[in-house]
């Protein structure tokens, strides 16, 4: 429990730095549409450090895959609820959302759809490389097996 810990603020402090980048990322769009001409210093304050924990959390939250008697499925439910209560809650405290159930369920089925779509790619890249990687080791088996029946 002690290492998963310390894995998770690892990953979290290595990801934290991302968050500003990300923030002034928002910014630009934001401003390219239209939607932010100026920002308050508080704005400016509390989106970095929103983002900054956002990306802590993100970022360790991958540890839970490491947790071996934790099902797969499992896991990803954590992860996958987690990280929306950590973007929703960072896009209402930033006022990227406006509070409402229609915003809030536009977020939620915007959320489920792209966190499935990138499990498919993940899902689909390992399936794709396992699969190689099992012709690779019965290339080798039947390699392997041929020069052991080689007649002497």
């Amino acid at each position: 429990m002690k290492r998963t810990v310390s894995e998770f603020f690892r990953r979290g402090l290595t990801a934290c730095g991302f968050g500003p980048f990300v923030l002034a990322v928002i910014y630009l769009i934001l401003r390219q549409c239209g939607v932010a001409e100026t920002l308050a210093v508080e704005d400016v304050c509390i989106g970095i450090f929103s983002l900054s924990a956002l990306a802590f959390i993100a970022g360790g939250m991958n540890v839970v895959y490491q947790i071996e008697r934790l099902p797969l499925m499992v896991a990803i439910l954590i992860h996958g609820i987690v990280l929306y209560v950590c973007y929703l809650g960072t896009y209402l405290l930033n006022g990227w959302l406006g509070l409402g159930t229609t915003p809030i369920l536009v977020f939620t089925a915007v959320f489920i759809v792209g966190y499935l779509a990138i499990w498919l790619i993940v899902y689909s890249v390992i399936r794709r490389n396992t699969k190689k990687l099992n012709e690779i080791l019965e290339r080798n088996r039947r390699q392997t097996e041929f020069l052991s029946h080689k007649p002497e």
